[in-house]
Formats: C-alpha cells, sequence, structure tokens
C-alpha cells in the first residue's frame, strides 16, 4: 500500500514540472518596470491593449493562451495593458484601438497588429522579434 502513495506523489511532481517545462510564451500584466527591464536587456516584449469589454480581446486572450505552450515563443513576453486606464501609455504608443498588439525587440518597434485572433496570426507578429 506504500507505493501506490509515493506512485501518485511521483505522478503529481512529473506533471507539474511538464506543465512547467511547456510554458513558453510568457503572459503578464503590464508594469513600466517590466516593459524597461525587458526593453532595456534586448529582449523581446510585446504589449497587448485589452479591455475586459471587448470581444475580440478576449479571443486574442484565447489564441495568446494557446501560444504559451510554444516553445518558438519561450523567449517572449506579453505584457498586457488595460486600454481603458493605460491612457498616457496609449497616447506614448499612438495605439487608437483595442485589441492593439505591439512587439519590440528592445527599444524597437518592430510589428503592430490590431485585431488578429488567430494563434498562427499572432505568432507570426511575435516571430518578429526573434
Amino acid at each position: 500500500m506504500l507505493s501506490r502513495p509515493l506512485t501518485l506523489v511521483a505522478l503529481t511532481a512529473s506533471l507539474f514540472l511538464l506543465t512547467g517545462a511547456a510554458q513558453a510564451l510568457t503572459i503578464k500584466p503590464f508594469t513600466r518596470a517590466e516593459l524597461t527591464a525587458a526593453q532595456n536587456a534586448g529582449m523581446p516584449v510585446a504589449m497587448h491593449f485589452r479591455a475586459d469589454w471587448c470581444p475580440t480581446c478576449r479571443a486574442q486572450d484565447k489564441a495568446f493562451n494557446t501560444l504559451k505552450a510554444d516553445p518558438a515563443l519561450d523567449k517572449v513576453t506579453l505584457l498586457q495593458a488595460d486600454y481603458d486606464q493605460e491612457k498616457v501609455l496609449k497616447k506614448q504608443m499612438n495605439v487608437r484601438a483595442q485589441s492593439t498588439v505591439i512587439v519590440f525587440k528592445g527599444k524597437t518597434e518592430v510589428a503592430r497588429d490590431v485585431g488578429s485572433t488567430e494563434p498562427a496570426q499572432l505568432k507570426a507578429v511575435f516571430s518578429h522579434a526573434l
């Protein structure tokens, strides 16, 4: 009987490790510090201007969650900014619509997309920073 609980613990630990290893695209809430750190390090970072009320943004969220498991995007961080609250940031980045994705390689903007909801399309946008 002792081996069954140990097997369960080992299986649970293995699944936890595999799930962690499968993470590729990192998704975080926007903070100025996070954006600045990624840009100063020359890392690929993307901004997603989203709103909870926006159906396109919700569809994009589903696509981004699908891309979390794509190892080709393991260096990309996606920062999600509140479209309704980040008025100064929107102006600085010339964002005119929710569902806007801006991709940077370091401090240089390399791609911009508005409204794409398919994982393959969004992956192509992110790939400009790799």
